[in-house]
């Protein structure tokens, strides 16, 4: 099977080295699937337009805090960007192209525009992967704060991140050291596509729940549940072949699934016996 340019870019991105991975440039390929007009230098000359412009309002003495605070009045108060509540889970939120073009996004995406200016400024920061939500954190030895790009820029302490926690699930959260820890580019890029799979097959979008499963597969190849789902969603299609390999994978990676009684059971009605 022939994939798409942008798959292909994606790919080529994907298989360097995480640490020379570039964020902006997977993010814009996985668009481009979906906005195949899409032009990529466009965007990353947006980013270093912005970055520019921040630059030359920085104060001579340029602290941490200082950065972060002329940042954040540039993105959030000049520019105008905001956490899209109204709208989280459109999946134009998830399109680096559709992040920048609207000023609105989601916390993972927002927090990618965020890192891509700071990058630009010689201003290192990670992403942290914090369950249900996403924030990053500027590399600084002496000291450890939280950026939060969905609440505009809001400078958080590990205390904060403990309460951000409770308030997103409603009850309290038991704060664990991984929920602080930076993310890998790989990681940073399956969180991505996977608000996508999820809004896609909310949407009984099969073509479009596929594509993102398959961009997934690219990232963590032994992914099982993810192998589960494309052979799910091949069985439901008819392409029993590809199906029965999956769910076949799946099983031999997790035999005691609780959902195991299931496939097996499909296996059996595609002529499989396991």
């Amino acid at each position: 099977m022939d994939f798409p340019l942008a798959r292909q870019r994606f790919y080529q991105e994907i298989r360097q080295p995480d640490e020379a991975i570039d964020l902006a440039k997977a993010a814009l390929y996985l668009a481009q699937e979906e906005y195949p007009d899409l032009d990529a230098e466009e965007y990353l000359n947006a980013l270093d337009t912005m970055a520019a412009e921040i630059k030359e309002r920085l104060p001579e003495e340029a602290y941490p805090l200082r950065i972060i605070k002329t940042i954040n009045q540039y993105l959030y108060e000049d520019l105008g960007y905001y956490g899209n509540k109204d709208s989280y889970y459109e999946p134009e939120n998830s399109y680096l192209n559709q992040v920048i073009d609207r000023r609105t996004g989601i916390p993972i995406t927002l927090s990618l525009v965020y890192l891509e200016v700071a990058k630009r400024l010689d201003f290192p920061m990670v992403g942290v992967g914090m369950p249900g939500h996403f924030l990053i954190r500027p590399v600084i030895d002496e000291m450890q704060i939280f950026v939060d790009p969905f609440s505009q820029g809001e400078v958080l302490f590990a205390e904060d991140c403990q309460q951000r926690l409770s308030e997103i699930y409603g009850r309290p959260i038991e704060m664990r050291p991984e929920f602080l820890q930076p993310v890998t580019a790989h990681y940073f890029l399956v969180r991505m596509l996977n608000n996508l799979k999820v809004i896609y097959l909310n949407q009984s979008d099969i073509p479009r729940s596929l594509a993102t499963i398959e961009r997934i597969l690219l990232l963590f190849p032994d992914s099982p549940i993810d192998q589960r789902d494309r052979g799910l969603l091949y069985y439901q299609t008819g392409r029993w072949t590809e199906a029965s390999q999956d769910l076949e994978d799946y099983l031999l990676q997790v035999p005691d699934a609780q959902d195991s009684t299931v496939v097996r059971e499909l296996l059996r009605r595609m002529g499989r016996e396991v």
